[in-house]
């Protein structure tokens, strides 16, 4: 597969209203995915996810929604993908990141939403990064081959402001909820302003 390239500042002019994030499990060297699944069950990060994206507007690839099957229930479902054909009920597809960050900005300013959360997969992650001022991560102490990754998260533009331990079952690989905020004066630059 090959690595996406960031959408243009031009192609997504202003900032969106509502902080756009991104959520994500990740093993020590970045993967998120191996053939289009998650590389280990955490059910605790799995309530975590839940409990992060619940009644916010998600932004997902057309991959990552094959996945999981179905809608999310209580969350706007935008599917990004280039198959223009694409349709499945309980869901808003966009062509483009920009458009769905604007659409989910939309829906998440009607519902008072406090983020937008970005879920993936790979391609998308790198499209909306650059847009992104927080990042919830589940450090997964573990290391799998994989053909997906998280992007490089450059410690320049990134401040780690929480660390959680989990709390992982017997046999499970140890992992930590982490959260990053983009550093003020880097996300001015990162959307050209």
């Amino acid at each position: 597969m090959s690595q996406a390239e960031p959408v243009s500042n031009e192609a997504f002019m202003d900032d969106t209203l509502v902080p756009i994030a991104m959520i994500a499990a990740m093993d020590r060297h970045r993967v998120i995915g191996v053939d289009n699944a998650l590389p280990w069950y955490l059910p605790e990060d799995l309530k975590f996810f839940k409990r992060m994206t619940q009644a916010k507007p998600l932004v997902m690839g057309r991959k990552t929604f094959q996945s999981i099957g179905r809608p999310l229930p209580g969350r706007l479902n935008i599917v990004v993908t280039r198959d223009e054909s694409f349709q499945h009920d309980g869901i808003r597809v966009c062509h483009d990141i920009a458009s769905a960050l604007t659409l989910a900005d939309q829906q998440a300013t009607i519902d008072g939403a406090e983020e937008i959360m970005v879920m993936g997969g790979a391609e998308i992650y790198a499209q909306a990064l650059p847009h992104a001022s927080r990042l919830y991560l589940t450090e997964v102490d573990i290391e799998v081959e994989g053909d997906a990754r998280f992007p490089e998260i450059d410690s320049d533009e990134w401040v780690e402001v929480q660390r959680v331990a989990g709390s992982p079952a017997e046999g499970q690989p140890a992992y930590d909820f982490v959260e990053y905020r983009r550093r003020e004066d880097q996300h001015r630059e990162s959307v050209g302003a």
